[in-house]
């Protein structure tokens, strides 16, 4: 039931076919896929997506898809936990976390993107799927290239996280190293991918590709009811998946499928060490200035953000903003998730509550008013993070009375929360 009008160019609206095209040859400008809204008014409804597969695919309509999925079946509907440990410790009256560690098959959002990309490659018949990644996008390509019977190639920065490398290389891709960071791997992407006419799904295919954020939106809308939440907190590396949370909540919004309407206020969260959406965003400047990424949370560390300039307009226009986060407010972080809700977030999930606990304190969010924090990634990813603030306290002899000593000399707080 898609109904793709093609691809638009996002600066001068100029029309395309749903070609692998991602650049306007006109004004350079970045393409996005154009939906036929008006004929989707009134056939998609609640009760089709209630109807629809438990995964992004319940929201086919609105993706960028002719067919069945390639890949990716069981991809999306992820938990939206009500957080009410995490509010207590925040001051906060109703906090929730959309909790994309758990989300197959690679504990990460990048799934929902990776699905529709390899499923659009497909259908383009591209033989080679390809990533730039800073990690968990490579987790991704891999394993749905292997689930889909394809080759893959996966460039990372050569200093990448030991458990984003074998978290790759289990899928048996062609992974390659590369001495440099993120935005230098990027460029050497950019021309392998017009060398090579392999589908780089965050280069090439990226119209189709970013549509797949949407489905993080629909489904936080949906699980709260068909509402949308009065805050999102989203970390930001390219910047693209704050625009399309905020794109997928105004597409129910347009087709009439929330109540209350969408006044949702966006808000970047960014590693102090590569923050520059941030930085634009308290200069209120328009201008993103790349920075040299130098941060724990390597997941976050684009310092050229593709889709720096419209992450700034989705934050400003919907009247959020934006805050840094230290490396170790980064741990804290994660650390406070963990011991609040039980959710081991990688080290992009403790740059989003980290900023947003800042974003609290300065009175920017509201305590009694609803908040949703997008915590994208599994911290099984990033061991090395915390590692060394954790220790094992208590190292005993296999004997009740070794027990009791221990629990008598290190005073230890057994009060249930």
């Amino acid at each position: 039931m898609a109904l793709v009008k093609g691809l638009k160019c996002r600066e001068c609206g100029r029309p395309y076919p749903a070609d692998p095209l991602h650049v306007c040859e006109y004004c350079f400008g970045p393409l996005e896929v154009d939906y036929d809204y008006d004929a989707l008014r009134g056939r998609l409804t609640r009760k089709a997506i209630e109807a629809g597969p438990p995964s992004i695919w319940r929201y086919k309509a609105l993706l960028p898809i002719e067919g069945e999925p390639a890949v990716g079946r069981y991809c999306g509907m992820t938990p939206l936990v009500r957080a009410d440990n995490l509010a207590r410790a925040l001051g906060m009256r109703e906090v929730y976390v959309k909790n994309d560690t758990v989300s197959h098959p690679t504990f990460s959002f990048k799934d929902r993107v990776v699905a529709v990309a390899v499923t659009k490659a497909v259908e383009f018949d591209f033989k080679v799927i390809a990533c730039a990644s800073t990690g968990n996008l490579a987790n991704s390509v891999a394993a749905h290239a292997a689930e889909g019977g394809l080759p893959s190639f996966v460039f990372v920065p050569a200093d990448l996280e030991q458990g984003k490398v074998l978290g790759t290389l289990i899928y048996n891709p062609k992974l390659v190293a590369v001495d440099g960071n993120y935005d230098e791997v990027n460029r050497l992407c950019s021309e392998i991918a017009d060398k090579y006419g392999w589908a780089f799904v965050n280069i090439n295919i990226r119209p189709y590709y970013a549509e797949g954020s949407k489905t993080f939106g629909y489904e936080v809308a949906e699980q709260l009811g068909w509402r949308a939440p009065q805050h999102i907190v989203v970390p930001a590396a390219g910047g693209s998946l704050v625009t399309k949370i905020l794109k997928g909540l105004k597409e129910f919004d347009r087709l009439g499928l929330l109540d209350g309407g969408c006044h949702t206020r966006m808000y970047v969260a960014q590693a102090e060490g590569c923050g520059p959406i941030v930085t634009a965003i308290k200069a209120k400047s328009e201008i993103i200035k790349p920075v040299k990424p130098r941060t724990i949370a390597k997941s976050l560390a684009i310092g050229n953000p593709a889709d720096g300039y419209y992450a700034y307009k989705a934050v400003t226009e919907s009247g959020g903003y934006g805050e840094h986060a230290t490396d170790e407010e980064i741990v804290e972080g994660m650390k406070l998730l963990a011991r609040t809700e039980g959710i081991f977030a990688e080290t992009a999930g403790g740059v989003t509550v980290a900023a947003a606990k800042r974003l609290i304190e300065q009175g920017r969010i509201p305590r009694d008013e609803s908040l949703v924090l997008c915590i994208t990634g599994n911290g099984l990813k990033t061991q090395e993070a915390v590692a060394s603030s954790l220790k094992v306290r208590l190292h005993i002899k296999p004997t009740l009375r070794s027990f009791d000593e221990a629990m008598a000399s290190h005073d230890l707080d057994v009060t249930p929360r």
